[in-house]
């Protein structure tokens, strides 16, 4: 209940203060291919679905796969700053404050991420939230070893305490971690 709570605060304070960024970055999208946010359902808790959005950082004709799987030329110029600063994720707040997400947990996978969503439910990951960051994206292990990440979430979601909530913040501000990789063909 406490993460909870400051899932809420900490979401709410950063979209009123980063409004302004958000705002600028949105119409720098719409220039480049007028569609500035991307929005996707994806697994959330209990294994229900939920429209994630961030801002868009691959053209809007790319397949719905995983990141992994995807060609790195899928990926705008203005995307990979996005994606390079991480700034693509800060729309997620609004996940977060709407109680889809949390800051900290298991990254949300596609439905058609069949064995991660396996794996995951072995290990019983989505009775939590999924999140914005969190102990596999600090270790910069992505969804392309879906065993190794299930088993990362399982260990993460066991040993959360709001120390350890606000350490994965605190380690991803301060750019731990590379995020999603995508193919170099």
């Amino acid at each position: 209940m406490m993460i909870r709570i400051f899932d809420i605060f900490l979401s709410g304070l950063g979209l009123i203060f980063l409004s302004p960024m958000l705002l600028i970055l949105a119409a720098f999208g719409w220039m480049e291919n007028r569609s500035p946010f991307f929005c996707q359902v994806r697994v959330g808790r209990h294994q229900l679905p939920f429209v994630l959005i961030k801002f868009r950082s691959m053209n809007p004709n790319t397949v719905s796969i995983a990141t992994h799987l995807v060609d790195v030329s899928a990926i705008t110029p203005y995307g990979s700053f996005l994606r390079r600063t991480k700034v693509d994720e800060f729309p997620q707040l609004w996940n977060v404050l709407k109680g889809d997400m949390s800051l900290v947990g298991p990254r949300p996978c596609l439905f058609n991420q069949e064995q991660l969503i396996s794996e995951r439910a072995a290990r019983n990951v989505f009775a939590v939230r999924p999140g914005i960051t969190g102990l596999a994206q600090i270790m910069e292990i992505d969804m392309s070893t879906p065993r190794l990440l299930a088993i990362l979430d399982s260990r993460m979601i066991r040993l959360l305490s709001l120390h350890n909530y606000l350490g994965y913040i605190m380690a991803t501000a301060l750019g731990k971690g590379k995020g999603d990789r995508v193919r170099r063909q």
